[in-house]
């Protein structure tokens, strides 16, 4: 992260909810790091400061895990956009969503996009096997492949389909109470990823960080911070009689 990302207050938040092992964070190192990285999970909550053009974007990373399950609602206050993560072979994933974390968003900003994305592509689809190579460029230098090309890993069984996707991303909106005509369609707004090879994953962010740019300028607008920077002390707002507000 840069100097200036590290003092610059965010812009905007986009949150990460999902199950324990659908690969929230190993998402979130494929794009901040360029890398796959095996991960614990998530304790509490964290996040990344993302400087994208002018503007500084936070990117929630959330714990699945039941007992941490009531500081959702906290991290997604004031969020402007929701990624909804479940694991393509993993059924039970996408009912969790939906049973689970849903609610938790009923903080977010009342404009509040979502996305529903299918994690571990990977395994159930061979495009997805496919090394993204600007995903997968890091600081490092790439070592040169000379032995041959190893076999392609065994498929899975995929347990859910872009249409269940899909249809649950139509549910959530009904539960936001819009109209699925005057929102985003579902074939943008779902997306089938792979943290380990990188397969869709900019393409995720990226498409959330042009849809949040009109919530950015709005705040910019209006003079209003995104967060409250909690190592500024809070004054008192005096009246003109000398009294405290």
């Amino acid at each position: 992260m840069s100097q200036a990302s590290r003092t610059k207050k965010p812009d905007v938040k986009i949150v990460i909810l999902g199950d324990m092992n659908v690969g929230k964070t190993s998402l979130l190192h494929r794009y901040t790091e360029r890398r796959f990285k095996d991960t614990i999970s998530t304790v509490g909550g964290a996040f990344f400061l993302k400087q994208w053009g002018p503007y500084n974007i936070s990117i929630w990373d959330t714990a699945g895990r039941e007992q941490f399950h009531g500081l959702g609602s906290m991290y997604c206050r004031g969020a402007a956009a929701v990624i909804l993560t479940y694991d393509v072979t993993n059924w039970q994933s996408l009912v969790e969503l939906e049973n689970r974390f849903l609610s938790l968003t009923d903080t977010a900003n009342s404009d509040c996009i979502f996305a529903i994305v299918g994690n571990k592509a990977d395994l159930t689809d061979t495009h997805a096997q496919e090394p993204d190579t600007e995903s997968a460029r890091g600081d490092e230098p790439q070592p040169v492949v000379t032995c041959p090309t190893p076999p392609a890993t065994p498929l899975q069984h995929k347990q859910v389909s872009r249409e269940d996707a899909m249809a649950l991303y139509g549910r959530v909106l009904r539960y936001k109470g819009l109209e699925e005509k005057a929102c985003l369609p579902a074939e943008k707004m779902c997306f089938e990823t792979s943290a380990k090879t990188g397969y869709n994953v900019d393409a995720l962010f990226e498409t959330l960080f042009e849809l949040v740019l009109p919530s950015i300028l709005k705040k910019r607008s209006e003079g209003e911070s995104a967060t409250v920077d909690l190592e500024m002390p809070m004054e008192a707002k005096r009246t003109k009689a000398g009294c405290c507000a």
